[in-house]
């Protein structure tokens, strides 16, 4: 091949080719992943980024033009640390390439020092020995053999035995990669990215590859332990964020007291954020004012970690965001969430996890246009369920109702897909939501805690469905009007009435109004004689409270049903949003299980 300059298409073709060599070995990267997290996952989340350079990129009239489409594309599908600034140097490769229709040797050496410089510039604080340091190698060795070689396939030949050695000296300049006996994953990464691009250039034949994203079989290596895994920030957050004029720089530094392993990758048009953080709802109330957010994740490295090396059973509890949990149960018992969607004005958000209440409380009031909800993808359950189904024996879904929600349907058909048995996954409708979910997903969580049989489970989850009742105390019936949950012009009635509504669920898992009060006195009284019936009745054997900013209400809850119960709640805690959202601000609610 002759390759002494790259023009549109060798650069194009060259560049899928380190993708798919990324993609190959996206395995062994997961397996030797120890930065700055152990979580296995810097080669699902290359894959991904690789993915989508290969699946969006558009070959362009000049060589400069398609390295701008492939740093766009690498920027909307990076994931991870190595990800992101795998990102940031390939807009770094593209702002330094002269806008000429072929590359030279000269102008690529060049470039590639100025991706260096992005790459660094979006690290808040860069550590030496992982991909950086491997970049910053290779490009120090493209400057030495720029003026002494002929062609391409010599200077990428030549220079991936620089990079090699480089990635060999990783361990030496990071300890937690000694103690483990292994190189840098994302450094390795990009070493196969060089590898694949020589290939390319010395007449490999280009494979196809298939689709990889999150949905990759994760394999524990062993390598990893608590000892070399920092979990003090618990999520690893990412946004993709679409604006105007975006001051990179300034955004680094509002964003930098969040946490760790902070990168802002990208141009004044688009940016991409990375973050380990304790709060992804701070970040994403900082982010609002920067433009629309058009993608997010944040991933518990906690329950990650647990998965792999320290769970406590052989049965996994998941269940969604709907169940309201206190936090402090769901990592006494290890269970795992699925949020649901939550769209706010022109971004989506995950419920309980990237949007905090109040700002969710203020829009309620406010927006034109009210917030709505929806169950996650198919996809995106796939891929969670797929990242935990190898540590455990069996797992069990506990979903929301699925007559208020699509959850229960997208959940049962991702699980299906992994497990068409149905005998490793089950996913069961809960027929309630908020605190009666919750209450069905404790009772599980501690049945399996006695290590109570599989199949003694599930049938208990099912006696505890049968045997659980909500009632909500609801302020006003505007919201549930907004949300569409009730007619409009029940809910004008109400106004005018100023009724005071009872909301329940029936057996079959739909809400259902079954009281009214004309103050909240009196739809406090109604609920205590509601309570008080089936007391007299039935032994209530645990009941929790739960509220929409409404703690006052809550704690009056506690001093009223305690005396009837025997005892206090298993917990009080707020409800999730997208309950909140159709519940209403002011809400709170009792949930209860008999014997």
């Amino acid at each position: 091949m002759n390759s002494k300059y790259l023009d549109s298409e060798k650069l194009y073709y060259a560049f899928v080719s380190g993708a798919n060599m990324i993609i190959k070995q996206k395995n062994e990267l997961n397996r030797i992943n120890v930065f700055p997290v152990a979580d296995s996952d810097t080669g699902t989340n290359l894959a991904f980024t690789m993915q989508t350079i290969i699946e969006e990129t558009k070959m362009k009239g000049s060589a400069k033009q398609t390295m701008g489409s492939i740093a766009d594309a690498a920027l909307t599908g990076a994931r991870g640390n190595s990800g992101i600034i795998f990102a940031q140097f390939m807009n770094g490769l593209h702002l330094g390439l002269d806008d000429e229709k072929e590359i030279t040797l000269t102008s690529f050496s060049e470039a590639v020092e100025c991706a260096v410089i992005y790459a660094y510039k979006s690290i808040s604080n860069p550590v030496e020995g992982t991909i950086i340091s491997v970049m910053k190698d290779w490009s120090n060795s493209l400057n030495l053999l720029k003026d002494r070689v002929t062609d391409f396939t010599q200077l990428f030949t030549i220079s991936l035995e620089a990079a090699t050695q480089s990635l060999k000296s990783t361990p030496e300049k990071l300890r937690v990669l000694r103690d483990a006996s292994v190189v840098d994953a994302g450094a390795k990464g990009f070493v196969y990215f060089i590898e694949g691009i020589t290939h390319y250039l010395l007449e490999v034949e280009i494979e196809d590859t298939d689709y990889i994203s999150a949905d990759v079989e994760y394999e524990d290596s062993g390598l990893h332990s608590n000892e070399n895994t920092d979990l003090r920030n618990r999520y690893c957050t990412e946004a993709l964020i679409k604006g105007e004029q975006i001051d990179l720089e300034m955004l680094r530094n509002n964003l930098v007291d969040l946490g760790e392993s902070l990168i802002v990758a990208g141009s004044p048009n688009k940016v991409k954020v990375h973050i380990h953080t304790n709060h992804p709802e701070i970040l994403f109330d900082r982010l609002r004012g920067v433009g629309v957010i058009i993608q997010q994740k944040a991933d518990d490295m906690v329950r990650q970690f647990e998965s792999v090396h320290s769970r406590k059973h052989k049965i996994a509890i998941v269940t969604d965001s709907i169940a309201d949990l206190p936090k402090n149960l769901m990592d006494k018992h290890q269970i795992h969430m699925i949020p649901l969607n939550l769209l706010v004005g022109d971004s989506s958000y995950l419920d309980k996890i990237t949007i905090s209440p109040t700002y969710l409380y203020e829009t309620m009031d406010d927006a034109k246009n009210y917030p709505t909800s929806s169950q996650p993808t198919v996809k995106a359950v796939e891929s969670y369920l797929k990242s935990i189904v190898p540590y455990y024996e069996s797992i069990i879904v506990i979903t929301v109702s699925k007559k208020m929600s699509g959850t229960y349907d997208t959940v049962f058909n991702a699980a299906k897909k992994i497990d068409s048995t149905g005998e490793k996954i089950v996913v069961i409708d809960s027929k309630l939501n908020s605190g009666g979910q919750g209450l069905v997903v404790l009772k599980a969580a501690e049945a399996i805690e006695k290590d109570i049989e599989f199949t003694k489970v599930i049938k208990l989850i099912y006696d505890t469905i049968e045997k659980t009742k909500i009632f909500v105390s609801v302020d006003t019936l505007k919201y549930m009007v907004r949300s569409g949950r009730v007619k409009k012009y029940t809910g004008l009635t109400a106004k005018i009435m100023n009724l005071k509504p009872v909301v329940s669920i029936n057996n079959k898992g739909d809400g259902i109004i079954i009281g009214k009060a004309l103050s909240v006195k009196a739809n406090t009284k109604k609920m205590q004689a509601l309570v008080q019936e089936i007391a007299r009745t039935k032994k209530i054997v645990s009941y929790s409270i739960v509220h929409a900013n409404a703690i006052g209400r809550a704690n009056e809850y506690e001093r009223i049903f305690t005396p009837i119960m025997g005892r206090k709640p298993e917990y009080i805690t707020e409800i999730s949003s997208i309950v909140a959202m159709n519940a209403g601000v002011g809400c709170v609610a009792i949930a209860l299980t008999t014997d």
